[in-house]
């Protein structure tokens, strides 16, 4: 109004507005996500990729993870050749993932046997028992 222009303010006032919305949609978006346990698929990736480089590991069989807060719960299942090689595999593959995710508070490293990939290996079935 000081320069002669009465519209400017308001009109700054809706440009401050916007940009004020913008940052609280963002911010929104992330909050829920992280109330519904999603996770990122970089992350999920960055994961994957870590523990797929750690000498002894064949293949990464499941990658799942969670926020807890501002920390990171994963749990990775790799596969590896060798069973009396799998424990040091297994902490080495944990220690690149503290190093990779700083954030990192919990990583359950599961090994598979190259003979039984998967989660679905892991458990017995019902009709198994009959």
């Amino acid at each position: 109004m000081w320069f002669g222009y009465p519209l400017a303010d308001p009109i700054v006032g809706l440009v401050i507005t916007t940009a004020i919305l913008f940052v609280v949609w963002d911010a929104a978006k992330s909050i829920f996500t992280r109330v519904l346990d999603g996770i990122e698929p970089e992350v999920l990736e960055k994961i994957r990729d870590t523990a797929q480089r750690v000498d002894g590991v064949k293949e990464i069989a499941e990658v799942r993870a969670r926020w807890v807060g501002h920390m990171l719960n994963a749990e990775v299942n790799i596969v590896v050749l060798s069973v009396a090689e799998a424990h040091q595999i297994a902490r080495t593959t944990h220690s690149a993932l503290e190093h990779a995710l700083p954030f990192l508070s919990r990583a359950v490293i599961h090994v598979d046997p190259e003979s039984a990939v998967g989660e679905t290996q892991h458990f017995h079935r019902q009709a198994d028992h009959h």
